[in-house]
């Protein structure tokens, strides 16, 4: 027994002997303590990370048990330089490090000082790359779609189809839940969210298994502000943008964080008229098409945001979350068609379709949710949401064909198409998380349930009186479960970070078609209905060689899977006109994408990946023929995609100029056959870059250019189009004692912003440009008060993680593409 307490007592001697405690503490410039700042413990060798910790309310830190060596301790918080320590040696005492003194980075206001976040515009990681939206002055005055479009790597075509490193098949979360829309729901939507309600934009392009499978292009995340302060406090701004047509909006945030509980909450008002053009030329057999429309979108829209955290103790934490957007809108389209015959180039006839289309919009989503953590490692996350989407579309539509000279009626066809269409979302997630094995093991699962009608309803309108037609009106049902298991674990050896998942998603699908057909000299009804069953597996895995922090290697792979919108599904037809329609698919499968990528990090800031991804069963939307000269829009599955992307991105910080550069290229083919010289082998080298540029005039004035460009690439499989560039240039002042900020931007600035693509398919070549009302001046006012103490709020990532964004046209549209 004393052998074993001496050799105890010797163990201990040693311990204390070689490993000594770091202890010291952060304070400001005027002495006073910093509490809740982050302090690293890094080797004074290569700066790779030993510790990190953060000080208590006095101020100190302590990092315990440190073995004999070298070291740096770095301190960093919120509104504050970072600041490093000299080059501290451990040996057989414990150490003081000399209180590290942090800075303010300011902004002199002639009234006084105002704290300026050190945060960048861009923040590159190994899996995905942040936005942060509200620290750009260009981003005034814009939508989500808009910020998305100048977003590094990201593309949105003609159709406000959104595209990532040149894949398709992106989903989109908004505060971390997937919407379930699709198409032109989706678009409409990202319309009535303004910059003013948005934090950040995520663009995830590596998930683990933890997220879900759906998005083979990855994830994009849009947070919405949650404000982060104590007290009462809020913000009001006020904008006005003008271009041909004038706009307006108005936000509201307010926040009381008190005690236990943080009530916080913002509203969001929008008014807008836009104005959107389009030219297409369509040769078809003998038969030629040349197609003028002018669009003119009136829109109103009112977004809200409203939640209570309530902090049960250091360990437990219940929220609600409800997110609500209602808008209204008519649209009103000018076009006109010249039909010739092309063999003598013989024109015969115009057909001018003035149609109108009245359309509201709502949708209200609630979420539930527990978080459990504890000193150990141990966390627990519970989700509940429900989600409600209500649709209604209302589209007049009169078909009137005049003379070559336009001067004389020779007859017209007036449609009425009513859809409305309502989606139901229910979900239930959780997620759990521990110390194993000196790393970090995940796992959980969610079960989701998704159900949605579409009752569409087409009627033959007369002079006094319009008629249903019931072949061409249907009511189509469909309902989705997805359920999900999925496990996942990192850990850090020495000198690199192995992180491996894999996801299991079972899915259960049923679509009904309702409608009645003529058969036999009677009208009878008829049920077509599929069923969808199926289970597939998901792995994950990722490896980063870390020994030199500053110069670090990920090497990744992830398997993905899209499934199809839900109103792709539908076998409908839906009427744009008396020569095209759109038309659902029920035989359209799910795409699957196997990628694969590697990612060198360079001092923290200079960032290339290079990717590459092999979609099978690619699905696209494609102009397909029908009855000689008419033809009609639906969604195939091709045989396949090959995609290769590299991306070499970089800030840069010299004095009073901030950057960031990103440079993108992609390698996109298309192939596919679908018999009777109906092919495509289409590819393209597509390059992309996004750059901006901030310089501080003086203490309360910045000024700041960003654009993009982007090279000829593919757009839906089947359209190759022309290169598109643009620049935004914009400065704002502080005013109020830092209180106030006032924003003039201009977007677009040399009208540059104009698509053009061709597509030669199925028999018909398609030529086709236009563009939309995009230079506008855009101000903005933004007023905050009340309490300025910054405490970090959590980020809340909901149950509903899993619905796709698949409903598409509210108007039962499928591609979604303007008229």
């Amino acid at each position: 027994m004393r052998k074993f307490l001496l050799s105890g007592i010797l163990i201990l001697s040693l311990v204390y002997t070689y490993a000594q405690d770091i202890k010291g503490s952060v304070i400001d410039e005027n002495g006073k303590s910093i509490a809740n700042a982050t302090v690293s413990l890094l080797k004074a060798k290569d700066s790779s990370l030993v510790k990190l910790g953060t000080t208590d309310k006095d101020g100190a830190f302590r990092f315990r048990t440190v073995t004999a060596g070298k070291y740096l301790v770095s301190s960093s918080f919120v509104g504050y330089q970072p600041r490093f320590s000299g080059v501290i040696d451990v040996a057989a005492a414990d150490v003081n490090v000399p209180a590290l003194t942090v800075t303010k980075t300011v902004a002199e206001a002639s009234q006084g000082v105002t704290v300026v976040s050190k945060k960048p515009m861009i923040e590159v990681r190994a899996d995905k790359m942040v936005v942060n939206v509200e620290n750009s002055i260009n981003a005034v005055g814009n939508d989500a779609l808009e910020l998305l479009r100048k977003s590094p790597g990201v593309q949105v075509d003609k159709d406000d189809n959104l595209s990532l490193a040149g894949k398709n098949g992106v989903q989109v979360f908004i505060d971390g839940r997937p919407s379930p829309l699709s198409g032109k729901d989706l678009s409409d939507y990202l319309k009535t969210i303004q910059s003013t309600q948005i934090e950040a934009i995520e663009l995830i392009t590596n998930p683990s298994a933890k997220y879900e499978a759906a998005g083979n292009a990855g994830i994009i995340n849009i947070r919405l502000k949650k404000n982060k302060s104590y007290g009462t406090n809020g913000s009001l701004t006020a904008g006005y943008n003008i271009g041909v047509y004038s706009k307006y909006n108005a936000a509201l945030a307010l926040n009381q964080r008190q005690g236990k509980v943080n009530l916080f909450g913002n509203y969001n008002y929008n008014r807008s008229l836009n104005e959107f053009f389009m030219f297409m030329d369509r040769n078809q057999l003998d038969t030629l098409f040349n197609q003028h429309s002018v669009n003119t979108n009136n829109a109103s829209s009112h977004t809200f945001k409203a939640g209570m955290d309530y902090y049960a103790s250091s360990r437990s934490t219940f929220g609600v979350m409800v997110n609500g957007s209602f808008s209204d809108g008519t649209q009103g389209m000018d076009s006109r068609t010249l039909i010739t015959y092309a063999p003598t180039n013989t024109q015969q006839k115009q057909l001018l379709a003035d149609n109108s289309i009245a359309s509201n919009r709502k949708n209200v989503t609630t979420n539930l949710n527990y978080r459990y953590i504890d000193t150990s490692g141990r966390s627990l996350n519970v989700d509940f949401d429900y989600g409600y989407y209500d649709i209604k579309s209302d589209q007049y539509q009169p078909n009137v064909y005049l003379t070559p000279d336009g001067k004389t009626e020779l007859s017209r066809v007036v449609y009425n198409m009513i859809a409305p269409t309502k989606i139901n979302t229910y979900s239930l997630k959780a997620d759990y998380e521990q110390d194993f094995k000196k790393g970090k093991l995940g796992y959980g699962g969610k079960a989701g349930y998704t159900e949605s009608t579409n009752n569409f309803e087409r009627y033959n309108v007369f002079t006094s009186t319009k008629v249903k037609d019931t072949l061409r009106s249907n009511d189509f049902k469909y309902t989705e479960n997805i359920n999900a298991l999925y496990v996942n674990y990192n850990r850090q050896y020495k000198g690199f970070m192995v992180q491996v998942g894999v996801r299991a998603e079972n899915t259960n699908a049923k679509g009904t078609s309702q409608g009645e057909k003529w058969e036999n000299g009677q009208y009878v009804a008829y049920d077509s209905s599929f069923t969808r069953n199926y289970t597939d597996l998901f792995p994950s895995a990722a490896v980063t060689l870390n020994k030199n922090p500053m110069k670090q290697w990920t090497f990744s792979y992830s398997r993905r899977i899209d499934r199809p919108a839900y109103q792709d599904l539908n076998p409908f037809e839906f009427k744009l006109d008396e020569y095209t329609y759109q038309k659902g698919n029920t035989q359209l499968m799910p795409q699957y994408t196997n990628s694969v990528g590697v990612t060198f990090l360079y001092k923290y800031q200079l960032t290339t990946s290079l990717n590459y991804s092999r979609i099978n069963s690619v699905f696209t939307q494609l102009i397909d023929t029908i009855d000689k000269s008419k033809s009609f829009i639906t969604k195939k599955n091709l045989a396949n995609q090959d995609a290769v992307s590299l991306n070499i991105s970089m800030p840069l910080s010299i004095k009073k100029y901030n950057g960031f550069f990103s440079l993108t290229n992609n390698y996109s083919h298309y192939k596919a056959d679908f018999g009777k010289g109906r092919t495509i082998n289409l590819d393209a080298f597509n390059v992309l870059f996004y750059a901006q540029n901030t310089y501080k005039v003086t203490p309360t004035i910045t000024a700041e250019v960003s654009g993009w460009f982007s090279s000829p690439s593919i757009w839906q499989g089947t359209f190759k189009t022309r290169s598109m560039w643009s620049v935004d240039a914009g400065a704002q002042k502080t005013i109020l004692k830092g209180k106030g900020t006032f924003k003039a931007t201009v977007s677009d600035v040399f009208q540059t912003m104009r698509w053009r693509a061709t597509s030669d398919f199925a028999g018909q070549h398609v030529f086709t440009k236009g563009g939309w009302e995009s230079r506008l001046l855009k101000l903005s006012f933004t007023w905050r008060f009340g309490n300025n103490q910054v405490k970090a709020a959590r980020q809340r990532k909901t149950a509903s993680e899993d619905e796709s964004k698949r409903v598409d046209g509210a108007g039962g549209g499928i591609g979604g593409g303007k008229p």
